[in-house]
């Protein structure tokens, strides 16, 4: 029994109903995982998962993550019946503009949502994020009387999540890692959108698991007993991640339907509906449920109880280590120290100071030597290109030789890194960043724009950033990559043209609040550019004039990262045959569209229709800035195999190029 005389039958129900019923009034939905899943949840919501309906963003509460998004009813049902904010209108206006209860779970709309949903395997990737951040988090704070960091990660997860490639990468790497507080449900009903999955998925998941290094066990997804058992052990195993393979029946409970793909993703029908009360013995109106039913469900008091006893731990825990609580608080909160942004600029000042022609992804290292050293919460590493991304800094510890180090090898697992590092930034705690060839971003791009779209700060360092890459050819050389970030909404972009503009960049990273920030950085190395007055705190608005001229410029020309260089060298002789030509530096488009009209219009007159883009990139991309009358130096087709000098005279990056196209103009 779940008390008050209703059963654990009766509170499924519960799920099965409120599920049936929102996607038939919404005439859209996926009705068949909720109810598969109905028994399982209930189990584990009710006498498993540590949380706190009243205040959803407890930090020590479980993580529950619904991989399999498309089954958000499950979800909803389970925060309305516990008690979080989620009214019965909510329930009632599933999938309408504005509500709570979107298609699929996202971040920030719903209170008790811990990530996004939806493309299948990325929920299970978060998952691991978050039980890496759990694990290091505790072994950073935890002393031997105090665990002050101690919760588990529970992941729902279907066929679609196991048969996407990112499920692999992620649940790799977690076996190598021992998370033992990640536990996994895999809802094993045998069915997908286009039928019996045995046609195409015909895997032995048990053993692909064991060879991970998982703990596998296997229930009745409809047996509460059976579930129960399941549960205890894969808390009890603390040095392996657990799996549970839940042989279930999806869309439980509709008597013509059930166990097909017709309840997988369309509503089941007035008919099927009202027939499915009968046979869950649910009198029940659309959107009632009983009193007593919801008070068997209702978690506000045990989860009040929970974080209070929580909070009296952290009390304790602060009397005997002041400083280690006054910092973990701050982690908590997600709050960057105050003196951070003071030592960042004299970092900065140290640069322009100290003139160095440098390869930006060395800069990248350098920024990160000096930041990571004042931030404990930074934590990353890259995709098995530690040594050409440059992102190992000397007071890095790998979390696999220290269990409280903030440095992870990810493999050659691109995808599963970013979806990791939103799981990581999610959890809170750390500020990650994840590093690869800005061409292999492709692997990650949907791990990206969920990163993007959830508005989480995640640093995605890529370096290799042009042509310039060299002899490794069009594989391997990015072109249409940066338009791809830069019109990513929520998606800062930085493409730093030496060592200042690259602390800059990676400053506004780490502040940044609102959003993943990409830094695209050289392999080859590039001038030192030499700046006077305001120019320095100018690269704060994302794009400023580097060189000018006296009066009004007759042509202004805009370049980033490697190609500023050889801008400044046509500027300048451009200049000296007498024609009033304006340099813009433009690292970051997007920050400098954020600016005020003002400041916009004295970098970028309106008057001045004679401008000329330059960047060894997508060419299409500037029209925006130089309009219809500019013209662009950009790549138009992918790249060749050769010295990257000579690839970037091959393809018109010289300084004669610069000033013959500048000349073109009338």
């Amino acid at each position: 029994m779940s008390g008050n005389g209703v059963s654990r039958k009766q509170c499924a129900n519960a799920i099965r109903a409120l599920s049936m019923d929102a996607v038939q009034k919404a005439r859209s939905g996926h009705p068949g995982a909720p109810m598969g899943m109905a028994d399982i949840a209930e189990v584990l919501w009710n006498d498993h998962l540590s949380h706190n309906p009243g205040n959803p963003q407890w930090f020590n509460r479980d993580r529950f993550v619904l991989s399999n998004g498309h089954g958000s009813m499950l979800i909803y049902s389970l925060l309305h019946l516990t008690g979080y904010d989620i009214p019965m209108e909510e329930l009632k206006n599933f999938r309408q503009l504005h509500s709570k209860t979107p298609g699929h779970p996202e971040y920030g709309y719903t209170p008790g949502i811990e990530t996004t949903t939806g493309p299948l395997g990325q929920g299970l990737a978060n998952g691991v994020g978050m039980a890496i951040a759990e694990k290091t988090l505790a072994a950073q704070f935890n002393r031997k009387t105090h665990t002050v960091i101690d919760h588990y990660t529970y992941v729902f997860a279907g066929d679609g999540c196991l048969m996407e490639g990112v499920s692999h990468e992620a649940c790799s790497l977690a076996g190598t890692l021992r998370l033992g507080k990640l536990i996994v449900f895999y809802d094993d009903n045998g069915i997908s959108i286009d039928g019996e999955v045995s046609q195409w998925f015909s895997d032995n998941t048990g053993k692909r698991f064991e060879a991970y290094g998982w703990q596998v066990l296997s229930a009745d997804g409809h047996d509460t007993e059976s579930i129960n058992q399941a549960i205890e052990l894969a808390r009890a195993e603390l040095d392996k991640p657990s799996i549970i393979i839940c042989k279930t029946i999806i869309g439980f409970g509709a008597p013509n339907k059930q166990g097909t793909a017709a309840t997988h993703g369309a509503p089941l029908g007035e008919e099927e509906v009202a027939a499915t009360r009968q046979q869950l013995e649910w009198p029940h109106e659309p959107f009632v449920i009983p009193e007593q039913i919801m008070l068997a469900w209702d978690a506000t008091e045990e989860g009040f109880a929970a974080e209070s006893a929580w909070k009296e731990k952290l009390v304790i825990y602060e009397e005997e280590y002041p400083e280690l609580a006054m910092e973990l608080v701050r982690r908590m909160k997600g709050e960057i120290p105050g003196y951070f942004a003071e030592k960042a600029d004299e970092f900065i000042a140290r640069c322009e100071a100290n003139p160095e022609d440098i390869a930006s992804r060395k800069a990248s290292q350098n920024c990160i030597e000096a930041y990571a050293s004042i931030l404990p919460e930074l934590i990353g590493g890259s995709a098995d290109l530690t040594g050409s991304n440059l992102t190992l800094w000397s007071g890095s510890t790998p979390i696999t030789e220290k269990a409280d180090g903030n440095y992870i090898y990810f493999g050659v697992r691109e995808f599963g890194m970013t979806a990791i590092a939103s799981g990581i930034a999610l959890h809170g705690g750390f500020i990650p960043y994840t590093a690869t060839f800005l061409m292999f971003m492709e692997y990650a791009r949907n791990a990206a724009r969920m990163a993007a779209l959830m508005k989480q700060r995640s640093i995605l360092v890529y370096t290799h950033d042009s042509i310039g890459q060299g002899e490794d050819g069009p594989t391997h050389q990015p072109v249409e990559q940066l338009s791809n970030l830069r019109t990513t909404p929520n998606m800062s972009v930085w493409r730093p043209c030496d060592n200042v503009e690259a602390a800059v960049a990676w400053k506004a990273a780490i502040l940044r609040r609102n959003g993943p920030t990409a830094l695209v950085l050289s392999r080859q190395v590039i001038a030192h550019q030499t700046r006077i007055g305001q120019q320095s705190k100018d690269i704060n608005y994302g794009g400023y004039i580097l060189l000018d001229c006296e009066g009004k410029p007759r042509i202004i020309i805009i370049a980033t990262g490697s190609e500023v260089g050889i801008c400044r060298e046509a500027v300048e002789a451009l200049q000296a045959e007498g024609v009033k030509a304006r340099l813009v530096s433009m690292p970051s488009v997007d920050v400098f569209e954020a600016q005020d009209a003002k400041y916009r219009e004295n970098v970028l007159p309106t008057s001045v229709r004679n401008r000329l883009a330059v960047e060894a990139g997508a060419a299409d991309y500037w029209y925006k800035l130089v309009g219809l009358d500019g013209k662009i130096i950009g790549m138009q087709s992918f790249g060749e195999s050769a010295p990257g000098g000579v690839l970037m005279n091959h393809f018109g990056f010289t300084v004669d190029n610069v000033i013959e196209t500048a000349k073109s103009f009338r």
